[in-house]
């Protein structure tokens, strides 16, 4: 198969909700991750952090300890969910009899200070929780819960679209050292220019809008977005349900106007993918599960988007 340069983007979800439980997902999770580097392919893996950051500015909060923003809770989050993650793809290959580097970069994000999300919270952080306990909870604090895709509710914070990721410059010279980069966690800490300096935002970027920048700004082939199923659907849970194979960008444009994908799940990935799709027909993008990414790739399985 020809070498490709892949963008990689395992969800927060994925990674379980404490320590001790993502330490050994993502022992399970580096091995289809590695199964793409011994193929040959340059790899850089993005991760969500929406969970891990939620629970990390929690601990703060209900702590005597000082009030700690968001900008530092997500780099706290790309540093303890690199280091797993790197461990993990490390030891993997190591096991395999392939020795070769593994970084994980703490990534900032430039926004918009004029991006509407910051006037319409919707990115969900943390644990989920009954509508019971997160009124309670929004009583206490202020915050905004919403419901989130069916499985409870979530605090709801603002998630601009990243404009820029700023240390992107070096993930090529990285990977054509042989280098596998971890960076652009939870989408990249989001940041805003004010005159000569970078200010860090109270928000969280989506992660699949992240790995499109990312993914775009470093030229990359093949844009991955992981996720539970192995197929995108529409008119999912119905009689007529349909699962999609291979797709143009014109064709899941139609699928996002008539409303198949749900806000909070499958809706950025479908939106960040048609956008890295369609800005060169060299591109694919690909939705699938963390199993089944490396056959995706090859044309088995997944919803593959092309131009």
């Amino acid at each position: 198969m020809e070498k490709k340069r892949i963008v990689v983007a395992l969800g927060g979800n994925a990674l379980g909700k404490t320590a001790a439980e993502q330490r050994e997902i993502v022992r399970e999770s580096a091995k289809p991750i590695v199964d793409l580097i011994e193929q040959g392919h340059e790899v850089v893996l993005t991760h969500g952090n929406g969970p891990q950051v939620g629970i990390i500015k929690l601990a703060f909060d209900s702590s005597d300890l000082p009030e700690m923003p968001f900008p530092e809770c997500g780099a706290m989050s790309q540093g303890y969910i690199g280091y797993n993650l790197q461990q993990a793809v490390r030891d993997e290959l190591n096991s395999r009899g392939i020795f070769r580097p593994v970084v994980s970069l703490v990534t900032q994000s430039i926004v918009d200070k004029n991006d509407p999300a910051f006037k319409n919270p919707t990115k969900p952080v943390g644990l989920f929780y009954s509508k019971e306990k997160a009124d309670e909870i929004a009583a206490e604090t202020g915050w905004v819960f919403m419901e989130d895709a069916g499985r409870g509710y979530r605090r709801v914070v603002p998630s601009p679209i990243p404009q820029e990721i700023v240390e992107s410059d070096v993930i090529p010279p990285l990977l054509e050292a042989g280098v596998i980069v971890i960076n652009t966690g939870g989408g990249g800490i989001p940041v805003m220019r004010v005159g000569d300096q970078l200010v860090g935002v109270d928000a969280v970027i989506d992660k699949d809008f992240g790995a499109l920048c990312e993914a775009d700004q470093i030229d990359a082939d093949i844009l991955v977005i992981l996720t539970e199923v192995d197929k995108v659907a529409i008119n999912f849970n119905k009689p007529n349900e349909k699962w999609l194979d291979d797709c143009t960008v014109d064709e899941m444009k139609q699928y996002l106007k008539e409303g198949h994908f749900s806000a909070g799940s499958m809706l950025p990935k479908v939106e960040a993918c048609i956008a890295f799709a369609e800005k060169d027909p060299k591109r694919m993008s690909l939705i699938t599960s963390l199993e089944k990414a490396g056959d995706g790739i090859k044309g088995l399985t997944g919803t593959r988007i092309r131009l």
